[in-house]
């Protein structure tokens, strides 16, 4: 292997490939889980996850909450793990569960004691033969195979990805359903999305913003950004950064936005207007041309795929510019400082 290239950025170009295989082997299973779901359907969906796959599941929400008018709560695994309280549920019940090594003694609890009191339990886990997988009901493999860099690239697109070919197949609409066969290919091009994160390499700071279904995809790359570049970002609703956030605003400061053109786009667009008339510096990561006209640091991504499916490419487009960026803050982007693969909480 090239020694130049990072596992982070090897593993993200996979995604293409990994999206390709989950939608073809997945199509069975999802199928029939949607035609059990659409005859059942839940009186209240929950998810569990850690880290990244928490951001996959809150992407959930927005899907499952939008598209098919589905009450959507995250759980607190401590809750159950530490207070040994377990809220009711109504039945029918639905808990996905996302997790990349399926090994978090925590979220493994939640399913177990939910399956327990008749709530169909979904793994969205890349480890077939993990204590997660054998816990739940409902397998839906991520098929991203080993993932050796510590920051998730492709498991987390393959979560997302999971998530839209089941709510495709219970949407009423067959716009998503259309569009999902095209997703590889739209990913492998726009790995290669114009501009950089070079504004970032001496920032003590940053916010990230996103509105509705660009907000998950916010906070994972805040997250990565930390991660990989050591760089304290926070990632935010757009709606939220009025409420106390932009007092951090000075002349210059970094405010990077994921950006597509959907439900959201006026408040959104209308709030970063607003932001970069009291001084921020707006980095925009878009497909659109009338976001990237009010950037100051442009960040174009060559196309589009609908507002279900665009937040994966904006992901897509990101991995490689924070790979880059922490190269030149001098970090290693396969080793994060203090960090391991699989985070064991309790």
């Amino acid at each position: 292997m090239d020694p130049v290239v990072s596992r982070m950025r090897l593993e993200a170009q996979e995604a293409p490939q990994v999206v390709e295989r989950l939608l073809r082997e997945n199509e069975g299973e999802v199928r029939s889980l949607a035609a059990f779901l659409r005859r059942r359907p839940p009186a209240l969906a929950l998810t569990v996850a850690r880290g990244s796959s928490d951001h996959a599941a809150l992407f959930a929400k927005y899907l499952l909450e939008a598209r098919l008018l589905w009450p959507v709560a995250p759980v607190a695994p401590s809750v159950l793990t530490l207070y040994r309280a377990h809220p009711r549920v109504p039945l029918p019940g639905l808990l996905l569960a996302y997790s990349q090594s399926g090994e978090s003694p925590d979220v493994l609890e939640v399913v177990q004691a939910h399956r327990r009191r008749g709530v169909l339990t979904v793994a969205l886990v890349n480890r077939e033969d993990s204590p997660l997988a054998r816990a739940a009901e409902v397998v839906l493999p991520l098929h991203a195979g080993e993932e050796r860099a510590v920051p998730a690239t492709k498991s987390f697109l393959a979560m997302l990805a999971a998530t839209a070919h089941l709510v495709a197949h219970l949407w009423e609409e067959a716009r998503l359903r259309e569009a999902l066969p095209l997703l590889p290919e739209a990913l492998a091009r726009v790995l290669e999305a114009e501009g950089d994160l070079g504004y970032l390499e001496e920032a003590e700071g940053a916010l990230v913003l996103g509105r509705g279904f660009t907000h998950p995809v916010a906070l994972e790359a805040a997250l990565k950004l930390k991660e990989v570049a050591a760089l304290p970002a926070e990632g935010l609703s757009a709606a939220e950064v009025h409420h106390g956030p932009k007092a951090l605003l000075g002349e210059g400061f970094p405010v990077l936005a994921l950006v597509q053109r959907d439900e959201a786009w006026e408040s959104l667009m209308a709030t970063l207007e607003g932001l970069k008339a009291q001084g921020a510096h707006l980095l925009l990561l878009s497909p659109e041309p009338d976001a990237l006209a009010l950037a100051d640091t442009p960040l174009r991504v060559p196309l589009a795929l609908g507002p279900e499916l665009t937040p994966l490419l904006l992901a897509q487009a990101f991995y490689p510019q924070a790979e880059a960026l922490a190269r030149a803050r001098g970090l290693d982007p396969d080793r994060p400082r203090h960090l391991a693969k699989v985070t064991r909480t309790r």
